[in-house]
């Protein structure tokens, strides 16, 4: 199981299987050493599953080899928790663990679930061919976080559901349940700013609590980078020109390895074309980094009035880049295209907040997002979309406008869909 952090991996394991009859145990890998880990797993070992360990295994190996063993008898599901962190502490555990499983794997009971949160690593040590545990893997989960119309069902339990509410969790939370709670909790207030941006609120350290040990010595310039994203600096060229460094390695680890970043071009571009912009794939690191970080001089000196005054006052700018992104979420999920992003040519011209193909039935929607339906121009919007038009011969071309009032309608069509299937 993969997925990103706080995103609910370890509490959906541990609610799953602590509730079944057949016995599980959960071992957390954090970053000790190896003598002490295996101290506190036999600890836990005879504690949870009562067996008689004589002595102090010192090695991985050596703790997952009594498991198994004990699995031959009695049916267990193992959960191993930041997985990937095993190669900080030993990487022989990989192939020691291969030769394990291939030995006892035919007369052992065991689930064993590997929990991890960095992407690509997880991914390497399952999928690579030149990896010890490649073919290893029966199934495989890849977490993300809960799609929009959850959060409306949240709200909607609430009794607090609106257009305005709605766009404010998906852009606090990006359907992140750890951030879904800590919103939870601060909206029992007149103002959620006041909970949330405060000395004793948890969001005022998340991001560097999340980020700064998972970076390691670089990470002051990881920070910096994905500051300048978050304050619009969205192409490399751009974040270069601000840091004054170069940064391919880095905005390569940020989206390859720890699933920070995304990066995207225009819908229908060429895949060598240079086109492209980088966004922070996490709704609420992108709300940390803009206000939050950028900020941390008022932070340090307890100035968070100053703080909630700079957020109300770009909130409508920073909701209505949030509120593009939840429209081409709900349109995802009504389940009528198959290819859908936003457009935009070179000097970032003709820039396009919608665009959703069906080569199905050869149909496209190119919509225009606002806060409010009156800002939307149709006829603006057909003048910038055609040079993309020119794209779509044989398509029929829908241009539509999209702003908080018609969240309620997309909602409908995506839980619509999701009956249907």
């Amino acid at each position: 199981m993969v997925g990103r952090r706080r995103v609910g991996k370890t509490a959906l394991l541990n609610q799953t299987f602590q509730s079944q009859e057949r016995p599980s145990l959960y071992l957390f890998i954090s970053r000790k050493q190896e003598s002490l880990l295996c101290d506190e797993f036999a600890t836990q070992i005879r504690e949870n599953l009562h067996i008689p360990i004589f002595g102090t295994p010192s090695k991985l190996a050596s703790v997952m080899e009594i498991l198994l063993q004990y699995s031959t008898s009695h049916p267990l599901t193992l959960i191993i928790d930041e997985f990937q962190d095993i190669q900080r502490v030993n990487p022989a555990f990989f192939s020691e663990l291969q030769n394990l499983w291939d030995k006892y794997k035919s007369h052992c009971r065991m689930h064993l679930i590997c929990c991890g949160s960095l992407y690509s690593i997880m991914t390497r040590l399952f999928q690579n061919s030149r990896e010890p545990l490649f073919g290893r893997a029966d199934n495989r989960i890849h977490l993300q976080p809960l799609r929009p119309a959850y959060i409306a069902e949240l709200l909607a339990d609430k009794q607090t559901f609106s257009n305005e509410a709605f766009l404010q969790w998906f852009m606090l939370s990006g359907g992140v349940p750890k951030y879904l709670e800590m919103l939870h909790h601060a909206s029992k207030g007149d103002n959620i700013w006041d909970a949330l941006i405060s000395e004793n609120s948890l969001l005022i350290e998340e991001g560097q609590y999340r980020l700064a040990e998972e970076f390691g010595p670089e990470n002051s310039r990881y920070f910096s980078i994905l500051s300048a994203i978050a304050s619009g600096r969205t192409s490399r060229p751009e974040i270069e020109s601000l840091l004054e460094k170069s940064i391919g390695p880095q905005l390569e680890r940020l989206e390859n390895e720890f699933d920070i970043i995304q990066r995207h071009q225009p819908v229908l571009a060429k895949p060598g074309s240079r086109l492209v912009r980088y966004r922070i794939a996490d709704a609420f690191l992108a709300f940390w980094f803009r206000f939050i970080y950028s900020n941390r001089s008022a932070i340090e000196i307890r100035n968070f009035a100053f703080v909630r005054k700079l957020v109300e006052r770009d909130y409508p700018t920073w909701s209505g880049f949030w509120l593009e992104e939840l429209i081409r979420q709900l349109l995802a999920d009504s389940g009528q295209f198959n290819i859908l992003g936003s457009y935009w040519e070179r000097g970032n011209k003709n820039e396009i907040d919608i665009v959703a193909i069906s080569d199905l039935d050869k149909t496209v929607l190119i919509g225009e997002v606002k806060r409010k339906s009156a800002n939307i121009r149709i006829n603006k919007l057909k003048e910038k979309a055609h040079r993309l038009s020119l794209q779509l011969k044989g398509y029929k071309i829908a241009y539509r406008g999209f702003s908080l009032e018609n969240i309620p309608e997309l909602i409908d069509k995506g839980n619509t869909t999701s009956e249907d299937g």
